[in-house]
């Protein structure tokens, strides 16, 4: 007997997304969540012009838009020196014109609250799943950490870059290597009406600056492995080196007053070369792990929602089995995961790699962003791959009707 048509694990932006779109055609899901509530910091906080159409496409965009977020219609570099701008949303072709800074347990918090609004979702916090069930050969359900064993038609793993079921499952995973780690902070800062989201690259050194209005949401970019070897030197050391990076900080940045304020993200970058097997779908990070470069993961994630609901969501409605289906929604997306995936490689190995190595103080600027800054119409199309990226989802899973 079924505990529902679909299980989802994983509570983050594919597993809510997902949650959302089969509920809404009708089909009995249950979303399990490992912890009890959204509340995680320094998770990815974009929402892409892409991720907003779709919401437009629900009827729930200016509810969205309603939740606390600051609007980043464009994206900045400092240079040597000089900013440049990089990207322009504001010309795209959407719904809105910019990239929603919006924490994502607001982000989370809104799509569960959208999903409860369908009486075929369910969402169980504080449950995460310890493996799978498999009769025959076929993957029929998962085990939890509370000792049950839960059954499905379909089992969705949305369980993030170290997924329990991708590797219960024994999908096998491309790892395409990451040269760099990321320490992230916070600093206060003062809210001003321009967003001045920006990236600060020198020799030996890279940060993120993300503007959340009253603080910077900062990305410190360095090789890979040498996490120890900074926090060995000393907090006051790492301000110092931020400092001397983005000195726009200012004394603000004594508010990283010890290693306790700085978190460690292990990037990674791979894919799954197969992500379902008979019962079972892999989406979001649980099928490809996406670098930080462009910050594109959530959208990527979202859009493997999208796709899958498109493909599955009404023939399960419908009482269909989908084993047959699910090699579909793995070539749907597995090019965008590709192209994105080869740029983001791109980026690393010939720009943050070696910016790393160290070297000069930038004198002359690439000639990339030059002709940004001389044709301004040239910033839409690192908009375009950022903002929409490549064969994007339309919602075309049906409704069954709220509650």
């Amino acid at each position: 007997m079924s505990d529902a048509d679909l299980l989802i694990v994983g509570g983050g932006p594919a597993g809510m997304m997902a949650g959302l779109l089969f509920a809404r055609a009708g089909v009995k899901t249950l979303v399990l969540e490992k912890h009890g509530d959204f509340l995680r910091d320094f998770r990815g906080d974009t929402v892409h012009p892409a991720t907003l159409d779709l919401f437009a496409e629900l009827g729930l965009l200016d509810a969205l838009l309603a939740r606390p977020h600051n609007e980043a219609p464009t994206l900045k570099a400092l240079v040597g020196g000089r900013y440049f701008a990089i990207a322009d949303f504001s010309h795209l072709r959407t719904a809105r014109g910019f990239i929603a800074l919006m924490p994502q347990w607001d982000f989370l918090d809104f799509i569960s609250a959208s999903a409860a609004t369908y009486p075929a979702f369910a969402l169980r916090m504080n449950c995460a799943a310890t493996g799978v069930v498999t009769e025959r050969g076929r993957i029929t359900g998962v085990t939890t950490s509370d000792g049950q064993s839960l059954h499905a038609k379909l089992v969705i793993a949305a369980d993030g870059r170290r997924s329990v079921l991708r590797d219960a499952a024994a999908l096998p995973l491309k790892d395409l290597g990451a040269p760099m780690d990321v320490f992230w902070f916070r600093v206060p800062k003062e809210r001003e009406a321009e967003n001045r989201t920006t990236g600060v690259f020198a020799p030996g050194r890279i940060i993120a600056l993300i503007d959340r209005g009253d603080y910077w949401q900062c990305a410190f970019v360095f090789a890979k492995g040498s996490a120890e070897a900074i926090r060995a030197r000393g907090i006051d050391a790492f301000r110092a080196d931020v400092i001397a990076v983005a000195p726009m900080l200012g004394a603000a940045i004594g508010a990283v007053a010890s290693w306790d304020d700085v978190k460690l993200l292990t990037v990674a970058l791979d894919r799954l070369t197969r992500w379902h097997r008979p019962g079972l779908l892999a989406i979001g990070d649980a099928a490809h792990a996406m670098s930080p470069v462009g910050g594109v993961g959530i959208n990527l994630a979202i859009q493997d929602a999208v796709a899958a609901a498109n493909i599955l969501a009404g023939p399960l409605a419908r009482g269909e089995m989908v084993d047959a289906l699910l090699a579909r929604v793995q070539a749907r997306r597995m090019l965008p995961t590709r192209l994105i995936q080869a740029m983001q490689r791109a980026v690393q190995t010939r720009i943050i790699g070696r910016l790393l190595e160290g070297g000069p103080p930038i004198a002359t600027p690439p000639l990339v962003l030059r002709l940004l800054q001389r044709f301004p119409r040239l910033r839409r199309i690192p908009a375009w791959v950022v903002g929409l990226g490549f064969r994007r989802e339309h919602i075309r899973s049906p409704e069954a009707g709220r509650r």
